[in-house]
């Protein structure tokens, strides 16, 4: 899966990593929904962490597209509020 984060670039993401960071996707989906705006920040964080620790770069260069596209670290809550689908940054 290749993964986008805004301001970043591009990860590919082994797909047995991606239910671990669907469950950090919930935690940012959670945050989002009762409005804590700390609870967000830290989420977000892990998430992006997440993907970074469990990727690597994708090639620089390609014209690839990504599978999806997360927000920066720096998104407030009301941005990320707005992407959010029924199923999260990440679906599945």
């Amino acid at each position: 899966m290749i993964v986008r984060i805004l301001g970043e670039g591009q990860f590919d993401v082994p797909d047995d990593k991606v239910e671990t960071l669907n469950e950090l996707d919930r935690a940012v989906e959670s945050a989002v929904e009762t409005g804590d705006a700390d609870a967000f920040t830290r989420a977000l964080g892990s998430l992006l962490a997440g993907v970074r620790a469990s990727a690597v770069p994708h090639e620089a260069g390609t014209l690839d597209s990504s599978d999806l596209i997360l927000p920066p670290a720096d998104a407030s809550l009301e941005e990320v509020r707005d992407l959010l689908s029924g199923d999260g940054l990440i679906p599945g």
